[in-house]
């Protein structure tokens, strides 16, 4: 393996050459003013430099923290290369190549869940594909007399509670069971009242990576009329791990009765910040986009993508960037992205059964299904549990293991794990919460580096605890 300052010479030559080559394209133009960066922009560079060292090392192996998943290096330079004209994917005129590599990107995903047909397109990221997915709801709802209820599990990411506000769509939260997944007595006791009209099956919880059973779901859609809709912004890509949990969720995504998908292609597809996809089942679903904008839509009769759209800019880089990404690494099972998902489910479970029940920790009844570990501290009550959990994390911290903190119901827990006397008469009664350590494992290097994250915790707990 180069070292880093090789690799990253090599990344910049690369990038050099192929700006070389765009350039080649626009050889025959007269030459044109240039803005060259002088002293005193090199001075903001560096002063730019200094101040980004006040961020995390979110690309080190050490970084066990949040959802941040380095792009890869293909995507770095293919965003930059684009930045140097600066496509806009919203119409053909501000973006042609950049376009149609949006359209082979978009059709590469929907082939990976086993979709002949779509319509699709990227966006900023998860929380505005899945606004663009429930709006279609929405719409559709309307137009077809359907009640507009949204229905999602307790543990679906907040955007679906405020998307739903913003369309002004009413919103069901349903409970979930202690394997963190949506619970179907619950789904269907909400279904029975007939004010539900779309149901949000999560694949990959953002708290613990719970995958809702998606087949089951599906299944009730037999006796239940509801359009169904997949946010799959976080575990979406793991339909091509051999080695992911509840594997029945994921087999059922080519499903004719999935209406919509969402997934983000800047967490396990490896791209840079924001590049989020929606993916519809049905393409006449575009009908509700139609707009007329004739300045905008005129060199062409070909789709523009800003007219199956609700956002309008767009940065055409990050197609280029996820289409190059896609070249060099492609969607197959048992290939090396694929395998690079695995390595992240594998850590994820070495990581939980060497810590749980280890010591002073306690992890969730939830075994890891993607890559996300979530486990809290003993103590005499959830309220102990927490305060050594929030502790513990600041410490680990001062010894460079940077992780994340995560609020859980108890229920996640056995029980047993605190002292019931202990236990206020209060807290027993009903529900609460307690603050967890959690680890999301998305590098195909904490794998190796396990052992020294652990290390690193050890002597975290030992100087919290003794």
């Amino acid at each position: 393996m180069p070292d880093h300052d090789a690799a990253r010479e090599e990344f910049l030559q690369q990038l050099r050459e192929a700006q070389r080559s765009l350039d080649a394209g626009f050889a025959h133009l007269p030459p044109a003013p240039q803005t060259a960066l002088d002293d005193r922009a090199a001075a903001i560079l560096q002063e730019a430099a200094t101040r980004l060292r006040d961020n995390d090392p979110y690309g080190h192996p050490l970084y066990a923290g949040q959802m941040l998943k380095p792009p890869h290096p293909i995507a770095r330079a293919a965003y930059a290369l684009a930045m140097s004209i600066n496509p806009n994917n919203h119409a053909l005129d501000g973006g042609r190549a950049s376009s149609a590599m949006e359209i082979e990107a978009v059709a590469e995903i929907a082939k990976m869940f086993g979709w002949d047909e779509h319509l699709g397109h990227l966006a900023s990221g998860g929380t505005f594909a899945n606004l663009e997915a429930l709006w279609i709801a929405g719409q559709l709802a309307r137009e077809q007399n359907r009640p507009l209820g949204i229905a999602a599990s307790d543990q679906a990411h907040y955007t679906h509670a405020r998307i739903s506000c913003v369309l002004g769509l009413p919103f069901v939260s349903i409970a979930s069971g202690s394997d963190g997944q949506m619970n179907l007595r619950a789904l269907e006791g909400e279904l029975q009242k007939g004010t539900v009209g779309t149901v949000v099956a999560t694949l990959g919880t953002t708290a613990t990576g719970a995958v809702d059973p998606l087949d089951r779901i599906i299944a009730l859609g037999e006796r239940y009329n509801f359009r169904l809709h997949v946010d799959a912004a976080y575990g979406g890509y793991f339909i091509l791990a051999a080695n992911a949990g509840n594997p029945l969720a994921f087999r059922a995504l080519p499903d004719p009765r999935i209406d919509s998908i969402v997934v983000d292609p800047h967490k396990h597809g490896l791209q840079p910040y924001g590049c989020g996809c929606v993916l519809f089942r049905d393409p006449t679903a575009g009908r509700f986009y139609k707009h007329d904008s004739p300045y905008t839509y005129f060199t062409s009769r070909d789709l523009h993508l800003g007219e199956i759209s609700l956002e309008c800019s767009r940065a055409g880089a990050s197609a280029v960037a996820l289409w190059a990404t896609q070249k060099l690494l492609p969607y197959t099972r048992g290939g090396e992205f694929a395998r690079g998902l695995e390595a992240g489910c594998e850590a994820a479970r070495s990581f939980y059964e060497q810590i749980n029940f280890r010591g002073p920790f306690v992890g969730t009844m939830i075994r890891p299904a993607l890559d996300i570990v979530c486990w809290t501290v003993r103590g005499r009550t959830p309220e102990e549990s927490s305060a050594r959990a929030e502790a513990i994390f600041k410490e680990a911290r001062r010894r460079d293991l940077y992780l994340a903190l995560a609020k859980l119901p108890v229920r996640y827990f056995p029980w047993e794990m605190w002292d019931k006397r202990a236990v206020s008469e209060a807290n027993a009664m009903h529900p609460t919460y307690v603050t967890c350590l959690r680890s999301v494992l998305m590098k195909p290097d904490h794998r190796e580096w396990l052992p020294e994250i652990i290390s690193r915790l050890d002597a975290a707990v030992t100087a919290v605890i003794g």
